[in-house]
């Protein structure tokens, strides 16, 4: 089993928000999720993108899939991820990142040994994404979940995390930007290059 082959995207979200479906956020143009399969590509054989709207990527040459488990927020999109990808460590992001990171990617699969996660920290913050799960958690994911346990913050503190320090992050991202999230339309304002 290839360690870093695959990456998953999760596009499930309720958009709450946004008021629209962030899967359909565009730059210049292009959809967002289309920039980040592109990019991850680079760094990744396999790409799986986590939907629950199949019926838009019937064209796509991606990986397609749906929360097994459903309603669970980023936890059921992490547990499905795992379950279906084909490497032994899965990096996830969420479709409303618009930056990729290649370096930071890269510098974690060097740094990461036998561990269950390796996630960023900022102070007491974590950053449960543009994070590393190990496939083996799978079984625990669905447990805490069939226990009606959806805290993502929780369950990665309740496994055997690598932490990386705000410091050290900061050294590929000065300004964060690589854990930014485009949660409302005031966030498509700041960045005027942004579009439904």
């Amino acid at each position: 089993m290839n360690k870093f082959k695959s990456a998953v995207i999760l596009a499930g979200g309720k958009s709450s928000r946004m008021k629209f479906d962030k899967q359909f956020l565009k730059i210049d143009g292009v959809r967002l999720i289309d920039t980040l399969i592109d990019k991850l590509k680079t760094e990744f054989e396999e790409i799986i993108i986590v939907t629950n709207k199949k019926e838009f990527y019937k064209d796509y040459k991606v990986k397609i899939v749906s929360d097994e488990i459903k309603d669970k927020g980023p936890l059921g999109g992490i547990h499905i991820g795992l379950k279906e990808a084909s490497s032994e460590y899965v990096y996830f992001i969420a479709c409303d990142m618009p930056i990729v990171n290649l370096d930071y990617i890269a510098y974690m699969k060097r740094m990461i040994k036998d561990v269950d996660a390796c996630v960023t920290k900022s102070q007491d913050h974590i950053e449960p994404l543009n994070s590393f799960y190990n496939k083996r958690i799978m079984n625990k994911v669905e447990e805490y979940l069939y226990n009606d346990r959806r805290s993502l913050f929780s369950f990665i503190n309740n496994i055997n995390t690598m932490y990386i320090n705000e410091d050290k992050a900061r050294e590929f991202s000065l300004n964060w930007d690589m854990f930014k999230n485009l949660n409302t339309q005031e966030d498509l304002i700041t960045d005027n290059n942004l579009s439904l």
